[in-house]
Parts: C-alpha cells; sequence; structure tokens
C-alpha cells in the first residue's frame, strides 16, 4: 500500500531531539511515575512493587476480561456518557485506534468526508485504502469550524465515513454539542458512521463537560488517549469508543492482525491514572489555562503575528506576513535559534506555524524569547 509521507511526525523525528526550546510538543507536562504517584496520593514503592512483581505475559486481547484492564476500561467509561466497558477497545494511543478504525471500517471505493486542517492520519489513510477522500476546509473566518451547508453539500449516498478532531489539531477550534448535533443530523441523512478523533478533549479554557460524538450519535466512534490530556504519552496507550456493535466487531478482527494486546505496564499506569482523573484533569487544565494567557499576551506584542486564539487543546496556528514558506522559516528558525515549531504547510496552511504551549510554563517563554528574535532578525532582512 503507497501512503503520503507522514508530514508533522518525519519533521518532529528530525528535530525534536536537537532542539533547545521545543515549542512543537503537543502533550500537557509529561509526568514520571514517581510524580503520577505523588499527585494522586498513591505511595510510589508499593506502586513500583506491583509493577516489578507483574509477571510479563500478553494482557488480555481485548483488555477486558483481566482485572487490570478491566479497571482501566471501566475508569474510562467515566469519562463519557452511557458507556460500557465492552464498548471500548484498547489501542497503542490514539494513532493506533484511528488506525484500527479506518482499516476496519474503509474498503477501496468508499466515499470518506474529513476536515482539513487536521492530523495527516485521519485524511492519508483512507486515502492510501483506495477510498474517494473529500475535505471539508476549516476556515478561519469561520472560527475553524465545520460549514454544515458546505458538509451537506460534499455528502452523498457513498458516503460512508465523516472524519473530524475535537478539539481541532493544530487550531484549537472546539465544536459545540449544537455543532456536533448538526453533524450527526447531516451523517444520518446518508447513514454514514462519524469518526472523531478526540485526543485533546477535556482540556478547554472553561469549565464544563465537553460532550463525545458517542453521547450523540449510536454510529458515532471517539478516539482518545493517554498521551495529551493525562501526561503520560510514554505508556503509547488509547483507545477507541462506540456503541456500534457492527463496528466493534469488525474493529475487534482486524486489531487480531496488528495489536494482539497491549502492554500490561502500560495498562497498570494508565489505570492509576484514570481512577485519579479527576486529580489530573484539574492539574492539566490549570497549565493550558496559564499558558494560553502567556502565549497570548506574547502574540499581542509581535507586529508580524496574528492567530485566532485557541477554545481548547494544547495548540494553535500562528500566521506570520515574511514572504518565507514555512518550512525554511521553521528550518531556519531550529538551525538559527534551537527552537522547534511545524511547519503550517504539512497542515496545508502556508505561511502559518504550529505552536505548543502545553508544556513548562519557563520553557514556553525563553522559546518564545528566541521566536521573537528571529522575528525581529526577518523584519530587519526584509528592508
Amino acid at each position: 500500500m503507497k501512503i503520503k509521507d507522514f508530514g508533522v511526525e518525519q519533521w518532529m523525528n528530525e528535530y525534536e531531539t536537537k532542539a533547545k526550546y521545543n515549542l512543537g510538543e503537543t502533550c500537557v507536562s509529561s509526568l514520571s511515575i514517581r510524580e503520577l504517584c505523588e499527585l494522586v496520593g498513591v505511595d510510589v514503592n508499593d506502586f513500583a512493587k506491583q509493577l516489578v512483581d507483574r509477571r510479563l505475559t500478553y494482557g488480555a486481547i481485548e483488555g477486558a476480561f483481566e482485572l487490570g484492564a478491566f479497571e482501566l476500561k471501566k475508569a474510562i467509561t467515566r469519562l463519557y456518557q452511557n458507556l460500557t466497558p465492552d464498548e471500548i477497545v484498547t489501542e497503542h494511543g490514539a494513532i493506533g485506534a484511528n488506525n484500527l478504525v479506518l482499516n476496519a471500517l474503509v474498503e477501496p471505493g468508499d466515499e470518506v468526508i474529513a476536515v482539513t486542517p487536521t492530523y495527516q492520519q485521519l485524511q492519508s489513510i483512507p486515502e492510501a485504502i483506495g477510498a474517494t477522500v473529500k475535505l471539508l476546509p476549516l476556515k478561519r473566518e469561520n472560527g475553524y469550524l465545520p460549514d454544515a451547508e458546505q458538509l451537506r453539500g460534499l455528502v452523498s449516498d457513498k458516503t460512508k465515513l465523516i472524519v473530524l478532531n475535537n478539539p481541532d489539531n493544530p487550531t484549537g477550534a472546539l465544536m459545540s454539542q449544537a455543532g456536533l448535533q448538526t453533524i450527526v443530523d447531516i451523517a444520518k441523512s446518508v447513514d454514514a458512521y462519524v469518526l472523531c478523533d478526540e485526543v485533546y478533549r477535556h482540556l478547554t479554557q472553561e469549565d464544563g463537560y465537553s460532550p463525545s460524538i458517542i453521547d450523540l450519535y449510536d454510529k458515532g466512534i471517539s478516539t482518545s488517549s493517554f498521551s495529551k490530556v493525562f501526561s503520560l504519552a510514554g505508556i503509547r496507550l488509547g483507545w477507541l469508543a462506540t456503541h456500534d456493535q457492527a463496528v466493534m466487531k469488525a474493529c475487534l478482527s482486524y486489531r487480531d492482525y496488528e495489536t494482539i494486546s497491549c502492554g500490561q505496564l502500560d495498562e497498570m499506569v494508565g489505570t492509576l491514572a484514570l481512577k485519579n482523573q479527576a486529580v489530573l484533569l484539574e492539574r492539566n487544565r490549570g497549565i493550558v489555562r496559564e499558558n494560553l494567557k502567556v502565549l497570548e499576551e506574547w502574540v499581542h506584542q509581535q507586529p508580524h503575528i496574528t492567530w485566532l486564539k485557541p477554545k481548547a487543546g494544547t495548540t494553535a496556528l500562528l500566521y506570520y506576513d515574511f514572504d518565507l514558506p514555512s518550512t525554511i522559516f521553521c528550518d531556519r528558525l531550529m538551525k538559527e535559534y534551537e527552537t522547534l515549531l511545524v511547519p503550517g504547510s504539512f497542515f496545508d496552511i502556508e505561511n502559518s506555524l504550529r505552536i505548543g504551549y502545553a508544556f513548562e510554563t519557563a520553557h514556553l517563554r525563553d522559546g518564545m524569547n528566541q521566536l521573537g528574535k528571529f522575528l525581529a532578525k526577518l523584519e530587519q532582512e526584509a528592508r
């Protein structure tokens, strides 16, 4: 199967270990196991003993019938409304969950509608399978939210799947419940599934419950993980959730070929985190809310930068007014100032940059200081 190069991931692979100031990071300030235990009030020595005494066999294939995994899936259900453990499949991160759903459901000749900009995986996998992929542009003037009338014009009786990303990566746009319901109504009109990558869900700038697609639609599919919201990217654990048993059956069948099971140690750490999800959410919402204020203050001081302030998530899209392709901009920034950003061209939006703002505040300030120096240098060069 031929597939497009994954622009964002290849860029991060090339530069993130070399950067002194990594403004491309999208996870909320990552936790060690010790820090996690201290945060949730668990004795680190007791938990470490559980880890080292664990026999490293395969876990339960469906992640359901062994105590730790069952407890994990039970904890995941509390992130949704009216979800049961047997409506969840664990995977190797949200990237594994998205891959599983797309490969299990999409066939050559199917029609898939995907928002853009978004995480490239959500567009490139169905295209590589042989589906016709129609793109639904998220426009700045519309708050980077899907245009319902445009979507109505794209769907047809051949549409099998509508793919969303909420909150959106890279823009940080957040669809309301009413907006999601509109998408659901359009999907129902053609009996299409809706896959929603919700890996940034819960990281909102305002308090309140963020609805999931599966709260609203029986043919909705939610994917998520521990990486962004729960600061545990290193355990490489995620999941998909759906009420649709046909989807569940297809995903479990395909999963036998590509996953077998998730790691038992990963599931133990994930279970500990989700049993204490309220504590982690309070910590991480505090970080993204404070850091967005810091980023907003910096943006307002920059004459060459504009943006639409994100509503949720950990990323924002910055626009600059220099006549310079974003890959060259970011390459020079890295080489001259050891500072990493992601070119907007990887999201098909030129003269823009994706910035993450969810890591340590001091690191964010230092990185933005370097970016400011580079912008001043470009201004001098333009004179």
